[in-house]
């Protein structure tokens, strides 16, 4: 990986509808939500998905839901919004979640979203593939963004400032300045989800990042601006797993073995 090589950072004022409505072409796009307990949001994250409009056809071709074992009425609020719903098999994680998904999808680009976001807006998904229409060499992207913390406009995203980001930035050159390694906005094309894989649980967005870099180059990913993402923040009790997850699939990716528990 060369220290050379930079990541794409596209901001709000390069995106631009009317291109990619005509970049768009034969390319097919499949959206997939992994989902657990997400009944109160996941309705809005799917109208707002499906509301972007080609003319009279939808610039999404496909929206899937991946029920992550819920234990309230997500899937049933998903299928009432549109989605096709999907019950996950084994243990669930949403690196599992992701990949079960990816292989019940047709798309040419497949592009990931998060079912907890309170504010998903009808531009998400263009804004995210972009890039992947735009610029032939690109693979991956990532959404950046504002993220507030309860009644503040900064301080989310506590594991991405104080875990993510700082072990990319010691042991992966270039990856550093991807500002939101874990945002679960992801789109990609189908070939190279299909060549990396899936890192199970919480480090899969950082183990996908760091595994495109090796593959493909950390030239081949983009960031895009998508303003400002609000969503449920959790007590700080609960980060410290997603923390482990996250430390341990960059440590054992830079080659250090680590004990199973």
């Amino acid at each position: 990986m060369s220290v050379s090589d930079v990541p794409l950072s596209l901001n709000a004022a390069d995106y631009d509808a009317l291109r990619v409505l005509s970049a768009k072409g034969d390319e097919t796009i499949s959206v997939i939500i992994p989902a657990q307990n997400e009944s109160l949001t996941i309705g809005a994250v799917l109208d707002a998905v499906r509301h972007y409009r080609v003319g009279n056809a939808p610039f999404v071709d496909e929206v899937i839901v991946v029920n992550d074992h819920s234990r309230d009425d997500t899937a049933t609020v998903a299928e009432r919004h549109g989605a096709r719903v999907i019950d996950l098999e084994g243990p669930g994680g949403k690196g599992e979640a992701m990949a079960y998904g990816l292989e019940r999808s047709h798309g040419s680009l497949v592009v990931f979203l998060d079912a907890d976001v309170t504010n998903t807006t009808i531009d998400f998904v263009p804004r995210l593939v972009q890039p992947l229409l735009e610029l032939p060499h690109i693979q991956l992207v990532k959404a950046y963004y504002e993220r507030p913390l309860h009644n503040m406009p900064t301080g989310g995203g506590r594991v991405t400032e104080l875990a993510a980001r700082p072990i990319l930035s010691l042991l992966f050159p270039g990856l550093g300045e991807i500002r939101q390694p874990l945002a679960g906005e992801t789109a990609g094309r189908r070939e190279l989800f299909t060549k990396v894989g899936f890192e199970s649980a919480y480090g899969v967005e950082i183990a996908l990042l760091i595994d495109v870099a090796r593959t493909f180059g950390v030239s081949t990913i983009a960031q895009v601006d998508l303003g400002i993402r609000r969503h449920r923040n959790r007590p700080i009790e609960e980060l410290r797993p997603m923390s482990v997850e996250v430390l341990r699939a960059a440590l054992t990716r830079f080659g250090i073995t680590l004990p199973d528990n």
